[in-house]
Protein backbone atom coordinates (compact mmCIF):
# COMPACT_ATOMS: atom_id res chain seq x y z
CA UNK A 1 0.00 0.00 0.00
CA UNK A 2 2.88 2.37 0.79
CA UNK A 3 4.36 1.72 -2.65
CA UNK A 4 1.07 2.51 -4.38
CA UNK A 5 0.67 5.70 -2.34
CA UNK A 6 4.18 6.76 -3.27
CA UNK A 7 3.53 6.19 -6.96
CA UNK A 8 0.29 8.18 -6.74
CA UNK A 9 2.11 11.09 -5.08
CA UNK A 10 4.88 10.99 -7.69
CA UNK A 11 2.32 11.01 -10.51
CA UNK A 12 0.55 14.01 -8.98
CA UNK A 13 3.85 15.89 -8.66
CA UNK A 14 4.76 15.18 -12.27
CA UNK A 15 1.33 16.31 -13.41
CA UNK A 16 1.69 19.56 -11.47
CA UNK A 17 5.13 20.18 -12.93
CA UNK A 18 3.87 19.47 -16.41
CA UNK A 19 5.81 18.07 -19.32
CA UNK A 20 9.02 19.73 -20.40
CA UNK A 21 8.73 22.04 -23.40
CA UNK A 22 11.59 20.97 -25.62
CA UNK A 23 12.50 21.88 -29.18
CA UNK A 24 10.25 19.05 -30.32
CA UNK A 25 6.59 19.68 -29.56
CA UNK A 26 3.76 17.30 -30.31
CA UNK A 27 0.69 19.09 -31.69
CA UNK A 28 -2.64 17.55 -32.65
CA UNK A 29 -1.38 17.30 -36.22
CA UNK A 30 2.16 16.04 -35.75
CA UNK A 31 5.52 16.80 -34.17
CA UNK A 32 7.24 20.14 -34.80
CA UNK A 33 10.92 20.80 -34.32
CA UNK A 34 12.00 24.37 -33.63
CA UNK A 35 15.22 25.95 -32.42
CA UNK A 36 16.38 28.11 -29.54
CA UNK A 37 18.00 31.51 -29.82
CA UNK A 38 18.88 33.93 -27.02
CA UNK A 39 16.78 32.01 -24.53
CA UNK A 40 13.65 31.90 -26.70
CA UNK A 41 12.30 28.74 -28.32
CA UNK A 42 11.12 29.50 -31.84
CA UNK A 43 8.78 27.51 -34.03
CA UNK A 44 8.48 29.17 -37.43
CA UNK A 45 6.43 28.34 -40.50
CA UNK A 46 3.84 26.28 -38.61
CA UNK A 47 0.88 25.38 -40.85
CA UNK A 48 -2.54 26.03 -39.31
CA UNK A 49 -4.78 25.10 -42.26
CA UNK A 50 -4.50 23.38 -45.61
CA UNK A 51 -2.83 25.38 -48.36
CA UNK A 52 -5.61 27.40 -50.06
CA UNK A 53 -4.53 26.42 -53.57
CA UNK A 54 -6.23 24.80 -56.54
CA UNK A 55 -9.84 24.02 -55.70
CA UNK A 56 -9.35 25.60 -52.25
CA UNK A 57 -8.72 29.06 -53.68
CA UNK A 58 -11.57 31.30 -52.53
CA UNK A 59 -12.83 28.82 -50.00
CA UNK A 60 -12.90 29.00 -46.24
CA UNK A 61 -9.69 27.58 -44.72
CA UNK A 62 -9.83 23.81 -44.45
CA UNK A 63 -8.64 21.76 -41.45
CA UNK A 64 -4.99 20.82 -41.47
CA UNK A 65 -3.98 17.27 -42.38
CA UNK A 66 -1.82 15.28 -39.98
CA UNK A 67 1.75 14.37 -40.89
CA UNK A 68 4.10 11.53 -40.00
CA UNK A 69 7.48 11.98 -38.40
CA UNK A 70 9.04 15.29 -37.37
CA UNK A 71 8.35 18.48 -39.31
CA UNK A 72 11.00 21.19 -39.13
CA UNK A 73 9.72 24.59 -37.99
CA UNK A 74 12.93 26.59 -38.32
CA UNK A 75 12.11 29.01 -41.15
CA UNK A 76 9.20 31.28 -41.98
CA UNK A 77 6.70 29.96 -44.48
CA UNK A 78 5.83 31.82 -47.65
CA UNK A 79 4.35 35.30 -47.23
CA UNK A 80 0.87 35.98 -48.62
CA UNK A 81 0.56 36.90 -52.28
CA UNK A 82 0.97 40.66 -52.73
CA UNK A 83 2.61 43.14 -55.07
CA UNK A 84 4.94 45.79 -53.63
CA UNK A 85 2.12 47.94 -52.30
CA UNK A 86 4.45 49.31 -49.62
CA UNK A 87 7.91 49.01 -51.06
CA UNK A 88 9.59 49.46 -47.69
CA UNK A 89 8.02 46.40 -46.05
CA UNK A 90 10.63 43.93 -44.87
CA UNK A 91 9.85 40.20 -44.99
CA UNK A 92 11.61 37.06 -43.80
CA UNK A 93 9.50 34.50 -45.62
CA UNK A 94 11.05 32.33 -48.31
CA UNK A 95 8.82 33.79 -51.01
CA UNK A 96 5.24 34.77 -51.77
CA UNK A 97 2.56 32.29 -52.70
CA UNK A 98 -1.03 31.28 -52.11
CA UNK A 99 0.36 28.58 -49.81
CA UNK A 100 0.75 31.11 -46.99
CA UNK A 101 -1.33 29.92 -44.04
CA UNK A 102 1.47 29.64 -41.51
CA UNK A 103 1.98 30.99 -38.02
CA UNK A 104 5.05 31.51 -35.86
CA UNK A 105 5.54 30.91 -32.13
CA UNK A 106 8.03 32.38 -29.67
CA UNK A 107 8.03 30.89 -26.15
CA UNK A 108 10.18 30.82 -23.03
CA UNK A 109 8.05 28.22 -21.23
CA UNK A 110 10.02 25.46 -19.52
CA UNK A 111 7.08 23.13 -18.96
CA UNK A 112 3.46 22.89 -20.00
CA UNK A 113 2.53 23.76 -16.41
CA UNK A 114 3.85 27.30 -16.96
CA UNK A 115 0.57 28.04 -18.77
CA UNK A 116 1.79 31.40 -20.09
CA UNK A 117 -0.60 33.94 -21.60
CA UNK A 118 -0.57 34.30 -25.38
CA UNK A 119 -0.50 37.24 -27.78
CA UNK A 120 -1.47 36.71 -31.43
CA UNK A 121 -0.49 39.61 -33.71
CA UNK A 122 -2.29 40.20 -37.02
CA UNK A 123 -0.29 42.39 -39.40
CA UNK A 124 -1.34 45.63 -41.01
CA UNK A 125 -1.08 46.54 -44.68
CA UNK A 126 -4.54 47.61 -45.80
CA UNK A 127 -5.62 43.94 -46.20
CA UNK A 128 -3.46 44.12 -49.32
CA UNK A 129 0.03 43.51 -47.97
CA UNK A 130 2.07 42.48 -44.96
CA UNK A 131 3.06 39.24 -43.25
CA UNK A 132 3.64 37.63 -39.91
CA UNK A 133 7.28 37.28 -40.94
CA UNK A 134 7.93 41.03 -40.73
CA UNK A 135 10.66 41.74 -38.15
CA UNK A 136 8.64 44.50 -36.48
CA UNK A 137 6.12 41.90 -35.23
CA UNK A 138 8.81 39.51 -33.94
CA UNK A 139 7.69 37.80 -30.74
CA UNK A 140 11.09 37.40 -29.05
CA UNK A 141 10.79 40.44 -26.77
CA UNK A 142 7.25 39.74 -25.62
CA UNK A 143 8.28 36.12 -24.99
CA UNK A 144 11.02 37.31 -22.63
CA UNK A 145 8.30 39.14 -20.70
CA UNK A 146 6.54 35.85 -20.03
CA UNK A 147 3.99 35.99 -22.86
CA UNK A 148 4.01 33.57 -25.77
CA UNK A 149 4.22 35.59 -28.99
CA UNK A 150 2.43 34.40 -32.12
CA UNK A 151 2.12 35.93 -35.57
CA UNK A 152 -0.19 34.51 -38.22
CA UNK A 153 -0.52 35.11 -41.95
CA UNK A 154 -3.85 35.51 -43.68
CA UNK A 155 -4.82 35.80 -47.34
CA UNK A 156 -4.74 39.36 -48.65
CA UNK A 157 -5.94 41.36 -51.64
CA UNK A 158 -7.98 39.50 -54.22
CA UNK A 159 -6.99 36.15 -52.68
CA UNK A 160 -8.48 37.05 -49.31
CA UNK A 161 -11.38 39.37 -50.01
CA UNK A 162 -12.94 38.48 -53.37
CA UNK A 163 -16.66 37.74 -53.45
CA UNK A 164 -18.63 36.34 -56.38
CA UNK A 165 -22.19 35.02 -56.79
CA UNK A 166 -20.98 31.57 -57.87
CA UNK A 167 -18.67 31.33 -54.86
CA UNK A 168 -21.53 32.33 -52.60
CA UNK A 169 -23.85 29.75 -54.08
CA UNK A 170 -21.28 26.97 -53.85
CA UNK A 171 -20.26 27.55 -50.23
CA UNK A 172 -21.78 25.65 -47.32
CA UNK A 173 -22.74 28.90 -45.61
CA UNK A 174 -23.91 30.68 -48.78
CA UNK A 175 -21.35 33.45 -48.47
CA UNK A 176 -18.03 34.60 -49.89
CA UNK A 177 -15.47 37.36 -49.60
CA UNK A 178 -14.23 37.12 -46.00
CA UNK A 179 -11.51 34.52 -46.57
CA UNK A 180 -8.72 36.55 -44.96
CA UNK A 181 -10.81 37.05 -41.82
CA UNK A 182 -11.70 33.35 -41.76
CA UNK A 183 -7.97 32.57 -41.94
CA UNK A 184 -7.50 34.67 -38.79
CA UNK A 185 -10.23 32.67 -37.06
CA UNK A 186 -8.53 29.44 -38.11
CA UNK A 187 -5.24 30.67 -36.66
CA UNK A 188 -6.88 31.50 -33.32
CA UNK A 189 -8.54 28.06 -33.23
CA UNK A 190 -5.22 26.34 -33.94
CA UNK A 191 -3.60 28.24 -31.09
CA UNK A 192 -6.53 27.41 -28.80
CA UNK A 193 -6.14 23.71 -29.58
CA UNK A 194 -2.35 23.45 -29.49
CA UNK A 195 -0.69 26.21 -27.47
CA UNK A 196 -0.73 24.21 -24.20
CA UNK A 197 1.96 21.96 -25.68
CA UNK A 198 4.19 25.04 -26.05
CA UNK A 199 3.64 26.03 -22.42
CA UNK A 200 0.73 28.37 -23.14
CA UNK A 201 -2.68 28.86 -21.57
CA UNK A 202 -5.46 28.35 -24.15
CA UNK A 203 -7.80 30.34 -21.91
CA UNK A 204 -5.58 33.45 -22.01
CA UNK A 205 -5.35 34.21 -25.73
CA UNK A 206 -5.08 37.92 -26.49
CA UNK A 207 -5.33 39.22 -30.05
CA UNK A 208 -3.74 42.42 -31.30
CA UNK A 209 -3.36 44.12 -34.66
CA UNK A 210 -2.27 47.41 -36.18
CA UNK A 211 -4.12 49.24 -38.96
CA UNK A 212 -5.76 46.51 -41.09
CA UNK A 213 -4.89 44.12 -38.29
CA UNK A 214 -6.66 46.41 -35.83
CA UNK A 215 -9.74 46.56 -38.07
CA UNK A 216 -9.57 42.76 -38.08
CA UNK A 217 -9.39 42.49 -34.29
CA UNK A 218 -12.50 44.66 -33.91
CA UNK A 219 -14.35 42.22 -36.18
CA UNK A 220 -12.93 39.16 -34.43
CA UNK A 221 -14.36 40.59 -31.20
CA UNK A 222 -17.79 40.49 -32.87
CA UNK A 223 -17.76 37.38 -35.04
CA UNK A 224 -19.68 34.41 -33.63
CA UNK A 225 -16.80 32.25 -34.85
CA UNK A 226 -14.12 33.89 -32.71
CA UNK A 227 -15.50 36.10 -29.95
CA UNK A 228 -15.63 33.24 -27.44
CA UNK A 229 -12.05 32.13 -28.14
CA UNK A 230 -10.23 35.17 -26.76
CA UNK A 231 -9.43 36.57 -23.32
CA UNK A 232 -8.37 40.07 -24.34
CA UNK A 233 -8.17 42.38 -27.35
CA UNK A 234 -5.81 45.19 -28.32
CA UNK A 235 -6.41 47.65 -31.15
CA UNK A 236 -3.71 49.83 -32.68
CA UNK A 237 -5.06 52.44 -35.12
CA UNK A 238 -8.33 51.33 -36.57
CA UNK A 239 -11.68 49.57 -36.16
CA UNK A 240 -14.45 48.43 -38.48
CA UNK A 241 -17.17 50.59 -36.93
CA UNK A 242 -18.70 53.99 -37.65
CA UNK A 243 -18.06 55.56 -40.14
CA UNK A 244 -17.08 52.32 -41.91
CA UNK A 245 -19.96 50.25 -43.23
CA UNK A 246 -20.09 46.52 -44.04
CA UNK A 247 -21.08 45.26 -47.47
CA UNK A 248 -24.11 43.12 -48.06
CA UNK A 249 -23.39 39.77 -49.68
CA UNK A 250 -25.36 40.83 -52.77
CA UNK A 251 -23.32 44.03 -53.19
CA UNK A 252 -20.04 42.18 -52.66
CA UNK A 253 -21.04 39.53 -55.20
CA UNK A 254 -21.96 42.17 -57.76
CA UNK A 255 -18.68 43.98 -57.22
CA UNK A 256 -16.73 40.75 -57.70
CA UNK A 257 -18.56 39.88 -60.90
CA UNK A 258 -17.96 43.41 -62.22
CA UNK A 259 -14.27 43.14 -61.33
CA UNK A 260 -13.85 40.02 -63.46
CA UNK A 261 -15.71 41.61 -66.36
CA UNK A 262 -13.60 44.77 -66.22
CA UNK A 263 -10.44 42.66 -66.20
CA UNK A 264 -11.57 40.74 -69.28
CA UNK A 265 -11.88 37.42 -67.45
CA UNK A 266 -14.80 35.56 -68.98
CA UNK A 267 -15.83 33.47 -66.00
CA UNK A 268 -15.05 32.47 -62.45
CA UNK A 269 -13.86 29.12 -63.81
CA UNK A 270 -11.25 30.94 -65.89
CA UNK A 271 -10.13 32.93 -62.86
CA UNK A 272 -9.79 29.70 -60.88
CA UNK A 273 -7.42 28.20 -63.44
CA UNK A 274 -5.10 31.21 -63.63
CA UNK A 275 -1.84 31.01 -61.73
CA UNK A 276 -1.46 33.32 -58.77
CA UNK A 277 1.01 35.73 -60.38
CA UNK A 278 -1.13 36.23 -63.48
CA UNK A 279 -4.28 36.66 -61.43
CA UNK A 280 -2.64 39.26 -59.21
CA UNK A 281 -1.45 41.28 -62.21
CA UNK A 282 -4.91 41.34 -63.74
CA UNK A 283 -6.76 41.83 -60.46
CA UNK A 284 -4.59 44.12 -58.32
CA UNK A 285 -5.36 44.11 -54.58
CA UNK A 286 -8.27 46.11 -53.25
CA UNK A 287 -7.86 48.76 -50.62
CA UNK A 288 -9.21 48.38 -47.11
CA UNK A 289 -12.02 45.97 -47.87
CA UNK A 290 -15.36 46.29 -46.16
CA UNK A 291 -16.28 43.16 -44.30
CA UNK A 292 -19.09 41.23 -45.99
CA UNK A 293 -22.22 40.29 -44.08
CA UNK A 294 -21.91 36.69 -45.20
CA UNK A 295 -24.13 35.19 -42.48
CA UNK A 296 -21.15 33.20 -41.22
CA UNK A 297 -18.17 35.29 -40.19
CA UNK A 298 -20.44 38.30 -39.68
CA UNK A 299 -24.22 38.18 -39.47
CA UNK A 300 -24.63 41.90 -38.76
CA UNK A 301 -22.45 44.99 -38.54
CA UNK A 302 -19.88 45.37 -35.79
CA UNK A 303 -21.73 48.53 -34.72
CA UNK A 304 -24.89 46.50 -34.16
CA UNK A 305 -23.01 43.85 -32.19
CA UNK A 306 -21.28 46.42 -29.96
CA UNK A 307 -24.48 48.40 -29.42
CA UNK A 308 -26.23 45.28 -28.12
CA UNK A 309 -23.28 44.22 -25.97
CA UNK A 310 -22.88 40.96 -27.87
CA UNK A 311 -19.17 41.40 -28.54
CA UNK A 312 -16.46 39.45 -26.71
CA UNK A 313 -16.79 40.41 -23.06
CA UNK A 314 -13.05 40.82 -22.48
CA UNK A 315 -10.68 43.60 -21.38
CA UNK A 316 -9.79 46.01 -24.19
CA UNK A 317 -6.66 48.10 -24.73
CA UNK A 318 -6.82 50.45 -27.70
CA UNK A 319 -5.28 53.60 -29.11
CA UNK A 320 -3.84 55.42 -32.05
CA UNK A 321 -0.98 57.73 -32.97
CA UNK A 322 -0.75 61.50 -32.84
CA UNK A 323 0.03 61.93 -36.55
CA UNK A 324 -2.17 59.35 -38.27
CA UNK A 325 -3.15 62.05 -40.74
CA UNK A 326 -2.10 65.61 -41.54
CA UNK A 327 -4.07 68.73 -42.56
CA UNK A 328 -1.66 69.26 -45.48
CA UNK A 329 -3.08 66.10 -47.04
CA UNK A 330 -6.50 67.77 -47.16
CA UNK A 331 -5.16 71.17 -48.22
CA UNK A 332 -3.46 69.69 -51.30
CA UNK A 333 -0.81 72.36 -51.60
CA UNK A 334 -2.85 75.32 -50.37
CA UNK A 335 -1.53 77.52 -47.59
CA UNK A 336 -2.44 76.16 -44.13
CA UNK A 337 -4.87 78.90 -43.16
CA UNK A 338 -8.08 78.41 -41.22
CA UNK A 339 -10.23 79.46 -44.16
CA UNK A 340 -8.44 77.22 -46.63
CA UNK A 341 -8.75 74.27 -44.25
CA UNK A 342 -12.46 74.92 -43.74
CA UNK A 343 -12.98 75.24 -47.48
CA UNK A 344 -11.19 71.96 -48.03
CA UNK A 345 -13.33 70.18 -45.43
CA UNK A 346 -16.68 71.75 -46.35
CA UNK A 347 -17.29 69.18 -49.08
CA UNK A 348 -17.14 66.53 -46.36
CA UNK A 349 -18.72 68.26 -43.38
CA UNK A 350 -21.18 70.59 -45.12
CA UNK A 351 -23.29 72.63 -42.70
CA UNK A 352 -21.49 71.08 -39.71
CA UNK A 353 -18.04 72.39 -40.72
CA UNK A 354 -17.98 75.27 -38.24
CA UNK A 355 -19.40 73.13 -35.44
CA UNK A 356 -16.76 70.43 -35.93
CA UNK A 357 -13.90 72.93 -36.20
CA UNK A 358 -15.05 74.67 -33.03
CA UNK A 359 -15.34 71.35 -31.20
CA UNK A 360 -11.72 70.59 -32.07
CA UNK A 361 -10.67 74.11 -31.07
CA UNK A 362 -9.46 74.96 -34.58
CA UNK A 363 -10.28 78.68 -34.63
CA UNK A 364 -7.09 80.40 -35.85
CA UNK A 365 -4.53 79.95 -38.62
CA UNK A 366 -2.04 78.72 -36.02
CA UNK A 367 -4.40 75.94 -34.96
CA UNK A 368 -4.37 74.30 -38.39
CA UNK A 369 -0.89 72.80 -38.04
CA UNK A 370 -1.06 72.45 -34.26
CA UNK A 371 -1.99 69.21 -32.50
CA UNK A 372 -5.64 70.33 -32.85
CA UNK A 373 -5.44 70.15 -36.63
CA UNK A 374 -3.46 66.91 -36.47
CA UNK A 375 -6.10 65.42 -34.18
CA UNK A 376 -8.90 66.14 -36.65
CA UNK A 377 -6.92 64.77 -39.60
CA UNK A 378 -5.91 61.69 -37.60
CA UNK A 379 -9.43 61.05 -36.34
CA UNK A 380 -10.81 61.07 -39.88
CA UNK A 381 -8.50 58.13 -40.68
CA UNK A 382 -8.20 55.81 -37.67
CA UNK A 383 -8.69 57.86 -34.50
CA UNK A 384 -12.45 58.19 -34.44
CA UNK A 385 -13.38 54.54 -35.12
CA UNK A 386 -10.83 53.39 -32.52
CA UNK A 387 -12.36 55.85 -30.04
CA UNK A 388 -15.83 54.59 -30.92
CA UNK A 389 -14.93 50.96 -30.16
CA UNK A 390 -13.66 52.09 -26.74
CA UNK A 391 -16.88 54.04 -26.23
CA UNK A 392 -19.06 51.10 -27.23
CA UNK A 393 -17.16 48.61 -25.09
CA UNK A 394 -17.19 50.81 -21.99
CA UNK A 395 -20.96 51.26 -22.38
CA UNK A 396 -22.03 47.71 -23.22
CA UNK A 397 -19.57 45.48 -21.39
CA UNK A 398 -18.56 45.02 -17.79
CA UNK A 399 -14.90 44.84 -18.82
CA UNK A 400 -12.25 47.57 -18.45
CA UNK A 401 -11.17 49.70 -21.39
CA UNK A 402 -7.68 51.20 -21.49
CA UNK A 403 -7.16 53.92 -24.09
CA UNK A 404 -3.86 55.46 -25.16
CA UNK A 405 -2.61 58.18 -27.49
CA UNK A 406 0.88 57.44 -28.77
CA UNK A 407 2.79 60.70 -29.19
CA UNK A 408 6.50 60.00 -29.70
CA UNK A 409 7.88 60.54 -33.22
CA UNK A 410 10.49 58.22 -34.61
CA UNK A 411 14.03 59.65 -34.52
CA UNK A 412 15.79 60.88 -37.63
CA UNK A 413 16.55 58.44 -40.41
CA UNK A 414 20.01 57.02 -39.75
CA UNK A 415 22.80 58.92 -41.51
CA UNK A 416 24.04 55.69 -43.04
CA UNK A 417 20.82 55.56 -45.06
CA UNK A 418 21.94 58.61 -47.08
CA UNK A 419 19.45 61.07 -48.56
CA UNK A 420 16.32 59.11 -47.65
CA UNK A 421 13.09 59.80 -45.83
CA UNK A 422 10.66 57.74 -43.80
CA UNK A 423 8.22 55.61 -45.79
CA UNK A 424 4.79 54.23 -44.87
CA UNK A 425 5.61 50.83 -43.41
CA UNK A 426 8.55 51.49 -41.14
CA UNK A 427 11.23 51.62 -43.82
CA UNK A 428 12.73 54.41 -45.91
CA UNK A 429 12.70 55.59 -49.51
CA UNK A 430 14.52 58.11 -51.66
CA UNK A 431 13.43 61.71 -51.27
CA UNK A 432 11.78 63.15 -54.33
CA UNK A 433 12.93 66.43 -55.84
CA UNK A 434 9.65 67.97 -54.69
CA UNK A 435 10.25 66.83 -51.12
CA UNK A 436 13.75 68.26 -51.08
CA UNK A 437 12.35 71.56 -52.32
CA UNK A 438 9.48 71.47 -49.84
CA UNK A 439 11.86 70.96 -46.93
CA UNK A 440 13.17 74.46 -47.53
CA UNK A 441 9.79 76.09 -48.22
CA UNK A 442 7.03 74.27 -46.34
CA UNK A 443 5.98 75.52 -42.89
CA UNK A 444 7.27 73.47 -40.00
CA UNK A 445 5.17 70.38 -39.37
CA UNK A 446 4.27 69.61 -35.78
CA UNK A 447 6.14 66.51 -34.64
CA UNK A 448 4.22 63.35 -33.95
CA UNK A 449 3.96 59.61 -34.31
CA UNK A 450 2.94 58.67 -37.85
CA UNK A 451 0.74 55.73 -38.77
CA UNK A 452 2.45 52.42 -37.81
CA UNK A 453 5.28 54.15 -35.89
CA UNK A 454 4.17 52.52 -32.64
CA UNK A 455 4.69 48.90 -33.68
CA UNK A 456 8.40 48.51 -32.96
CA UNK A 457 8.01 50.33 -29.65
CA UNK A 458 5.07 48.23 -28.44
CA UNK A 459 6.63 44.92 -29.51
CA UNK A 460 10.15 45.76 -28.32
CA UNK A 461 11.59 45.34 -31.81
CA UNK A 462 13.45 48.64 -32.37
CA UNK A 463 16.69 46.80 -33.10
CA UNK A 464 15.09 44.95 -36.01
CA UNK A 465 14.71 48.29 -37.83
CA UNK A 466 18.10 49.63 -38.89
CA UNK A 467 16.68 52.60 -40.76
CA UNK A 468 16.34 54.89 -37.76
CA UNK A 469 18.84 56.40 -35.34
CA UNK A 470 17.29 55.03 -32.15
CA UNK A 471 18.17 56.89 -28.96
CA UNK A 472 18.03 56.02 -25.25
CA UNK A 473 14.62 57.66 -24.95
CA UNK A 474 13.28 55.41 -27.71
CA UNK A 475 14.38 52.30 -25.84
CA UNK A 476 12.89 53.63 -22.60
CA UNK A 477 9.52 54.24 -24.27
CA UNK A 478 9.66 50.80 -25.87
CA UNK A 479 10.32 49.16 -22.50
CA UNK A 480 7.29 50.98 -21.07
CA UNK A 481 4.99 50.14 -23.97
CA UNK A 482 6.09 46.48 -24.05
CA UNK A 483 5.49 46.22 -20.30
CA UNK A 484 1.96 47.55 -20.73
CA UNK A 485 1.31 44.98 -23.47
CA UNK A 486 2.74 42.10 -21.44
CA UNK A 487 0.87 43.02 -18.25
CA UNK A 488 -2.38 43.33 -20.17
CA UNK A 489 -1.90 39.85 -21.66
CA UNK A 490 -1.20 38.41 -18.20
CA UNK A 491 -3.98 40.03 -16.20
CA UNK A 492 -6.24 42.12 -18.43
CA UNK A 493 -4.71 45.20 -16.79
CA UNK A 494 -1.65 47.02 -18.20
CA UNK A 495 -0.59 48.43 -14.84
CA UNK A 496 2.51 47.21 -13.07
CA UNK A 497 5.27 48.18 -10.70
CA UNK A 498 7.20 51.26 -11.81
CA UNK A 499 4.79 52.16 -14.61
CA UNK A 500 2.68 55.34 -14.81
CA UNK A 501 -0.77 54.54 -13.42
CA UNK A 502 -3.35 53.86 -16.13
CA UNK A 503 -7.03 54.12 -15.16
CA UNK A 504 -9.66 52.14 -17.01
CA UNK A 505 -12.57 53.77 -18.82
CA UNK A 506 -15.95 52.61 -17.52
CA UNK A 507 -19.58 53.64 -17.83
CA UNK A 508 -19.04 56.04 -14.94
CA UNK A 509 -16.20 58.13 -16.42
CA UNK A 510 -17.04 58.23 -20.14
CA UNK A 511 -17.29 62.01 -20.29
CA UNK A 512 -13.98 62.36 -18.46
CA UNK A 513 -12.26 59.37 -20.01
CA UNK A 514 -8.69 58.79 -18.78
CA UNK A 515 -6.18 58.40 -21.61
CA UNK A 516 -2.54 57.36 -21.34
CA UNK A 517 -0.29 59.71 -23.33
CA UNK A 518 2.69 57.53 -24.23
CA UNK A 519 5.77 59.69 -24.78
CA UNK A 520 9.14 60.50 -23.24
CA UNK A 521 7.18 61.59 -20.17
CA UNK A 522 4.18 59.27 -20.24
CA UNK A 523 1.19 60.29 -18.18
CA UNK A 524 -2.53 59.88 -17.87
CA UNK A 525 -4.70 62.84 -18.92
CA UNK A 526 -8.39 63.66 -18.86
CA UNK A 527 -9.85 65.98 -21.49
CA UNK A 528 -13.62 66.52 -21.50
CA UNK A 529 -13.09 68.86 -24.48
CA UNK A 530 -11.65 66.01 -26.55
CA UNK A 531 -14.54 63.72 -25.62
CA UNK A 532 -16.93 66.47 -26.75
CA UNK A 533 -15.07 66.70 -30.08
CA UNK A 534 -15.51 62.96 -30.65
CA UNK A 535 -19.21 63.24 -29.82
CA UNK A 536 -19.56 66.06 -32.35
CA UNK A 537 -17.87 63.99 -35.05
CA UNK A 538 -20.13 61.07 -34.13
CA UNK A 539 -23.16 63.36 -34.49
CA UNK A 540 -21.99 64.19 -38.02
CA UNK A 541 -21.44 60.55 -39.02
CA UNK A 542 -24.81 59.46 -37.66
CA UNK A 543 -26.51 62.27 -39.56
CA UNK A 544 -25.23 60.69 -42.78
CA UNK A 545 -26.56 57.20 -42.10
Amino acid sequence: MLAIAGLTLLSACNQKKGEEVTLQVKTQYGILEGFEEDGVKKFLGVPFAQAPVGELRWKAPQPLQTWEGVREAKAFGDDPMQPNVFGDMNFRGSGRSEDCLYLNIWTTASTTADALPVLIYFNGGGLMAGSGSEPRYDGSSIAKEGVIGVTANYREGVFGFFAHPELTEASDYKGSGNYGFLDQVAAIKWVKENIAAFGGDPDRINIVGESAGSFSVSLLMCSPLSKNLIAGAMLSSGAEVLPYEPSSQADADAAGAALLKEAGIASLADAMTMNADSLQKILPPRGMANVVLDGYFMTESADAVFEKGQQAQVPLLAGWNSLEGHPMQMLQGQAPTLQNFKNAMKARFGDMTDEIFNAYGITTDEDVLSQKGLDLASDLFTGFPTWKVCDYHAKTSSQPVYRYHYMHPRPQVSAKMGDKTAALAGGVREKTAEEKKAEAQQPAIAPGAVHSADIEYAMGTLDTNEYYDWQEEDYAISKLFLSYYANFCKTGDPNGEGLPQWTAITKENLDNAPVMKIDVESKEVVSPEKEKAYRTLEKFYRSKK
